[in-house]
């Protein structure tokens, strides 16, 4: 059986429900619940080969979807937005690594102060001569520049595993990306396939009307000749309505399948450009190799970013463990001031500093440093349970894709096999109605029949696309 190895980046849950006498407990203690069995059950599974390995210009053989894609990344705005929440997580790292570096600034200020004669300060000043023969002015002038500093020592590492976590969710954000990428290609793909199965559906509703039509003349000519009814030539004539009711249906349907396609593209209504439609049904869905179920761990960018999400979120609670112990800081400052501009400079009796360290730690009524800890074990099971649940629905998605690929095809060539025994029963069904050997009834039912297959065939050609486009997005495809 396969377990975590290293796909796990050495991940340690270090889960603690109580505050004192907290320990993280050894990498290997806790693993992730849902272990990945060692075959998907695919007889196309090789050790050496994945289709995620393609990419997806390679993967995909129509260039008239290959062209839909690549605007599609381009221009895509969910794709967009995401690219903004990665500057935004890039940006979050810059924030965290400044907040481990000493924070300078500089300052100036200027101010007035008039003391009163009678209080100790007043006196003194008053008795006090700033130079020989010049006597402290009142009211009392303050011009001060200077600079200053300020810096949080990292003793416990809060700081630097807060600038992990960050790392580690920018990372997350770089795999949210891969599957938004992921996702939207096998999106355009599902979207194109079903736009050339419309236009085939189109095609054999129009075959249909042309062939119920010549029926209903058919029927219209026995009724002059006695040999067929006033009922027949209206059955027919239903039929013939209710097909053309049904192409527009279709042609509603392509409109919206276009821009649908439009939209994932981002731009505004126009017919989408696809290859031609008369040889749909002879498309063959492109060859799958699952790999083995490691590989599906290194591919899919979902997982990845559960697993990064889980480190994140095991930082957390270091850091929120770390807001118990003692803070130090230290601040310091340097300048000159003076009562007058001018003697700002004279030096040394304009020049200030000063250097203080502060050691501080929370000693009573720290229910909100609890909170946020629990909170933060809290988030991490969270993150824990949505590893194991991101695993184990990679692995089920796979595994139906997989099968579903099997089952349709063997679907398929029995639809065929339907689709031609009706068409010969048409023609065989036509054939004895001229002759008057079966009434109109028969003929109406095999008709229908046949469109009804037809239309079948042509949507299981379409899944058994969609379904390749499917296991090659499941098995982590397309975002290289």
């Amino acid at each position: 059986m396969y377990k975590f190895k290293s796909y796990q980046y050495g991940i340690a849950l270090g889960i603690c429900l109580t505050v004192a006498g907290c320990k993280a407990p050894a990498p290997e203690t806790i693993t992730p619940s849902t272990p990945v069995p060692e075959s998907f059950g695919a007889t196309t599974q090789t050790q050496d080969n994945n289709t995620s390995a393609l990419q997806w210009k390679d993967y995909f053989k129509d260039q008239n979807l290959v062209d839909l894609i690549d605007v599609a990344l381009k221009n895509n705005q969910e794709l967009n937005i995401t690219l903004q929440e990665i500057e935004i997580a890039k940006n979050d790292i810059r924030v965290k690594k400044g907040l481990l570096l000493p924070t300078v600034g500089v300052r100036a200020g200027a101010g007035v102060e008039k003391v009163g004669r009678y209080t100790s300060q007043g006196a003194g000043d008053a008795s006090t001569e700033i130079k020989p023969g010049v006597e402290t002015p009142d009211p009392l002038g303050d011009f001060t520049v200077s600079a200053y500093a300020n810096w949080e020592v990292d003793i416990w590492k809060k700081l630097r595993n807060s600038k992990k976590a960050a790392v580690s969710r920018y990372l997350a954000t770089v795999e949210g990306k891969n599957f938004v990428i992921t996702n939207l290609i096998a999106e355009v793909a599902d979207s194109y396939y079903e736009l050339m199965a419309l236009d085939n559906q189109l095609d054999i509703v129009k075959q249909t009307i042309l062939l119920q039509s010549n029926a209903l003349e058919i029927v219209k000519v026995q009724k002059q000749a006695a040999r067929a009814t006033e009922l027949g030539v209206q059955k027919f004539q239903a039929e013939v309505l209710t097909s053309k009711s049904l192409e527009f249906g279709i042609l509603q349907q392509i409109k919206e399948a276009e821009n649908k396609i439009n939209f994932l593209l981002g731009r505004y209504p126009q017919e989408i450009k696809r290859t031609n439609n008369n040889n749909f049904l002879s498309l063959l869905p492109a060859a799958v190799s699952s790999g083995i179920p490691s590989q599906l761990l290194a591919n899919r960018p979902d997982v990845k970013q559960a697993e990064l999400e889980l480190v994140a979120s095991k930082l957390d609670v270091k850091i929120a463990r770390a807001e118990f112990y003692p803070s130090l800081n230290i601040s310091a400052a340097v300048g000159v001031s003076a009562f007058k501009p001018s003697y700002l400079f004279t030096f040394p009796e304009s020049l200030i500093y000063s250097l203080a360290g502060d050691l501080a730690a929370p000693l009573i009524n720290r229910n909100a440093i609890k909170a946020e800890f629990a909170s933060a074990n809290a988030r991490q099971l969270q993150a824990l349970y949505n590893y194991d649940r991101t695993v184990l629905n990679a692995y089920l998605e796979v595994s139906n894709q997989l099968s579903k690929i099997d089952n349709l095809q063997k679907g398929y060539d029995l639809k065929s096999q339907q689709v031609d025994a009706l068409n010969r029963s048409i023609d065989i069904s036509n054939d004895l109605f001229k002759s008057a050997r079966i009434d109109y009834f028969e003929v109406l039912m095999t008709q229908r029949d046949a469109l009804e297959a037809k239309l079948e065939l042509v949507d299981t050609k379409k899944e058994q696309l969609n379904a390749a486009v499917h296991v090659y997005r499941d098995l982590g495809g397309g975002w290289k």
